[in-house]
């Protein structure tokens, strides 16, 4: 298995684990799924804006992907990101979000960014876990602020705070 940065090739790999994240999932609180062009804008986006996409594959497939973006977009938050990690249905459970999760906090140390926000489905305890393995603490949690599935859902918040760095950007 490999780890690298997103190409467009692995555009229909992502929109496979996304779509079935929307469909099947509270990890996504959209209700509509989204098509090819769709993913390609955003990963243009998160290029040009200089964040990672990074996907981890096996014999050509596309089993996972993990990105970070902004967080806030007030110049004051330029230090922080929001970040997601999605792994493919059948491949989930095997360490490959702590994998893709552990490659992007180097990436944001690389980035000399100082916090890592994880907005989860409160209920989602396999990911909480995660994270707190990884050395996230829960910052907040707020009830009922969305709605999925014919369901209220309630929002943790974790964040990761890096080692500071040597410039202040």
């Amino acid at each position: 298995m490999r780890i690298q940065d997103a190409t467009a090739a692995d555009l229909p790999g992502i929109l496979a684990i996304y779509n079935d994240a929307v469909l099947n999932t509270t990890a996504i609180w959209n209700e509509t799924q989204v098509d090819l062009a769709n993913r390609d804008a955003w990963l243009v986006e998160r290029q040009a804006q200089g964040f990672p996409v990074l996907v981890a594959s096996a014999a050509g497939e596309i089993l996972g992907y993990a990105t970070y973006g902004t967080w806030r977009s007030i110049e004051g938050f330029r230090h922080s990101v929001e970040h997601s990690v999605y792994v493919r249905r059948d491949q989930r459970g095997q360490g490959l979000g702590s994998l893709l999760l552990q490659t992007l906090i180097e990436r944001a140390k690389a980035a000399e960014l100082h916090v890592i926000v994880a907005a989860i489905e409160s209920e989602n305890l396999t990911s909480i876990r995660l994270h707190e393995r990884l050395g996230f603490v829960i910052t907040g949690q707020m009830p009922q602020v969305g709605r999925k599935f014919e369901r209220w859902l309630d929002l943790t918040f974790m964040q990761l705070t890096l080692p500071e760095q040597r410039s202040s950007r």
